[in-house]
């Protein structure tokens, strides 16, 4: 593998309801991430894909099981921990951008700076740097909603990155774009996570992203399986 284990889970099951009504969303998975693999999350809607990213990222409650981002753990934390574990150590990518429309593309950039106290020219520097690199430099003052889906999504990768996180979880980042754009922005993603370092989870449905992953796993029915990859040997049954 590409580094050390930065996220794992183990025994992590999501129950909702009880009785007749009781749906298990999430059942006994199992799963290790390394710093600078990509692993891409694969199965049909309401496979329990969102589930496990949320656990993952601290965004849910497991019914059993935990989660530890190194050796932090990251399930039964309390909620301020939470609050500052999202904020410094994890990025999340959405399908629907989920920008704030009344800033620009560099104040979307600075803000999660903002929010965990970095000084202002070190955030003025890390913006322009993070822009750049998403090639976004020359639209730094521009709003969401004067760039395209493409471009917005791009602001979301370079928002993601704000804090220099060991994770990154996105949840169909390339749902809301076109085949082309879709397929660049899976090529970005992989680039920055093995340039960076950072373990990422990333779910689709779309077969043509499983290119740029390091490691595939499929989900069905709450149930965690695996397909081969560039740093697996095999495969094993859903």
């Amino acid at each position: 593998m590409s580094g050390d284990v930065v996220l794992r889970c183990e025994g992590l099951t999501r129950t909702y309801g009880r009785g007749e009504t009781e749906v298990h969303a999430l059942v006994d998975a199992e799963l290790e991430v390394h710093a600078g693999e990509l692993v891409v999350l694969r199965g049909p809607s309401g496979s329990g894909k969102t589930t496990l990213l949320n656990l993952l990222g601290g965004l849910d409650t497991p019914t059993s099981g935990a989660v530890w981002l190194g050796d932090r753990q990251v399930s039964g934390a309390s909620e301020r921990d939470l609050v500052e574990l999202r904020r410094r150590d994890i990025g999340y990518i959405f399908q629907t951008f989920a920008l704030l429309s009344p800033l620009s593309a560099a104040e979307n950039v600075e803000l999660p700076m903002r929010l965990v106290g970095l000084p202002a020219a070190e955030r003025a520097e890390r913006t322009a740097e993070l822009l750049a690199v998403v090639g976004l430099a020359d639209h730094a003052q521009q709003r969401p909603g004067e760039l395209s889906g493409g471009q917005q999504q791009r602001l979301g990768i370079a928002r993601a990155l704000a804090n220099s996180p060991r994770v990154i979880i996105a949840d169909e980042p390339t749902g809301q774009l076109d085949s082309l754009n879709a397929e660049a922005m899976m090529s970005l993603i992989s680039s920055l996570v093995h340039e960076r370092g950072v373990a990422a989870v990333v779910s689709t449905h779309d077969p043509r992203m499983a290119a740029h992953a390091d490691r595939i796993l499929e989900i069905r029915d709450g149930r965690l399986g695996r397909r081969h990859g560039r740093h697996s040997s095999g495969a094993e049954p859903i």
